[in-house]
């Protein structure tokens, strides 16, 4: 008993230990992944697949070996974590995420916390060489984001255990920023570095970050500034970074060993543009789920407009089938009264019916009728004609009045069901979390 309590009392103290961010993120996650209700299971409802948004973002951190990755996520979350140091130490992918429990995980555990990175199975090789490290830190931002750090890139004869680059490219597509470190050591300039900057420049230029790192051990300002010079100079040289309002911030992890410098340390904007980034993601998360709300409730609302287009179809081939067979059997029924006029004398039909009612119907229906009939009989082609005419009636009428299947009562139940939920549960919610969002954003603009 005892320890069910306290399992509530550290869920309460989680609980209550989430950032307001934190929170609208993870229950707009919820949201989407729910058993009963979750969008996504609705959706997929309706031959739709919608992805739930990630509960954090993404940071891909890429450059040649020893440019500071490690250093700066160790900074980042004030806690030494992963290896640094001259020699190579990162040689595969480490997800660096917050958790409860300080934790290490390998392969597919790596991949089962993460299952948006599951594709990354189909490149041999990267499974072995994947591993996540869970930090209890609350430092920063650090629970609204995920790290990655990639292998050091060198040129020359350096061996992979797996395609570095084309890991790297599907990363970058997914990744929300990605950060690329040049150090001042000699090696920013490594052709492999470039290339696959390069490349993700063409396809994510806008989440691209570009940082000198370790400035501080650039030496004098003027020869940081050669360095700076250098790499803008090749960076320029290829089409896709050659652009208008090229920066390259100078960054370096403060700590009691480092030098003395005049350097300016710009590592504070790094912080700033993460936590911009989460604040977008959160503003893109809930135009999603509102946009994601609206296909289903069209979707909804079309499979309803459909069944009641195809019920009024049916109707009206209902009533030309009837009216066609009514045609066909027309026949049978003239020649059935004709029957029961001479199986029935006129003192019996006048006992039921006034026998000037009896003369009327008799000159205008009876007499041409049975003379009619007695035509037809007569005239084998003509009778011939007349039931080939009848049976034809009767196909057409079976013909057009085929009905095309409906929605069954508890179908249009369901579908009303899941449309009042979106209106009265989902939607209220995410204008609840814009006003708590934008609320947060004004009292934090006005401190």
């Amino acid at each position: 008993m005892s320890g069910r309590m306290s399992q509530r009392g550290g869920d309460a103290a989680f609980e209550g230990s989430l950032t307001p961010n934190e929170k609208i993120l993870r229950d707009v996650h919820q949201l989407y992944v729910d058993e009963d209700n979750g969008l996504v299971n609705i959706a997929r409802s309706f031959a739709i697949d919608l992805l739930a948004p990630r509960k954090k973002i993404t940071v891909l951190l890429i450059g040649n070996h020893s440019a500071g990755k490690s250093s700066f996520i160790n900074w980042y979350i004030e806690e030494h974590i992963l290896k640094t140091g001259v020699a190579i130490e990162t040689q595969g992918f480490t997800f660096v995420t917050s958790g409860r429990k300080r934790e290490s995980l390998q392969g597919n555990a790596s991949l089962h916390l993460n299952p948006y990175f599951k594709p990354l199975q189909e490149i041999p090789g990267v499974i072995e060489n994947l591993s996540t490290e869970i930090s209890t830190s609350r430092n920063k931002k650090f629970t609204l984001v995920n790290f990655l750090d990639t292998p050091g890139l060198t040129d020359g004869d350096m061996k992979y255990g797996f395609d570095v680059d084309q890991a790297i490219l599907w990363l970058g597509k997914i990744a929300d920023l990605i950060f690329v470190f040049f150090d001042p050591i000699g090696q920013a300039l490594c052709k492999r570095t470039l290339n696959i900057v390069e490349e993700l420049s063409e396809i994510r230029p806008e989440r691209m970050r570009f940082y000198l790192s370790k400035a501080d051990e650039a030496g004098p300002e003027s020869d940081r500034q050669k360095v700076l010079i250098q790499i803008a100079q090749e960076l320029c040289k290829r089409p896709s970074l050659n652009k208008a309002g090229f920066e390259m911030p100078t960054i370096y992890v403060p700590g009691p060993n480092t030098k003395s410098t005049r350097c300016v340390n710009q590592i504070e904007d790094v912080c700033k543009d993460i936590e911009k980034t989460i604040n977008l993601t959160i503003q893109n998360t809930l135009d999603q789920l509102d946009k994601d709300c609206d296909i289903i409730l069209d979707q909804v609302q079309h499979k309803l407009d459909k069944d009641g287009e195809v019920k009024s179809r049916n109707s009206s081939a209902n009533f030309r089938a009837y009216f066609l067979w009514t045609l066909s059997f027309l026949p049978l029924v003239l020649w059935g009264s004709c029957a029961l006029d001479a199986f029935l004398t006129k003192k019996t039909i006048v006992t039921v019916i006034p026998l000037d009612y009896y003369t009327m119907i008799e000159k205008i229906y009876l007499i041409p009728t049975r003379s009619m009939i007695s035509n037809v009989i007569a005239d084998y082609n003509l009778m011939a004609a007349c039931v080939a005419v009848c049976i034809v009636l009767f196909l057409l009428g079976a013909f057009i009045g085929r009905s095309k299947p409906t929605l069954k009562r508890k179908q249009i139940k369901d579908l009303n069901n899941k449309r009042n939920f979106i209106l009265e549960n989902v939607k209220p919610k995410k204008d609840k979390y814009y006003q708590f969002y934008l609320k947060q954003c004004v009292s934090h603009h006005d401190n």
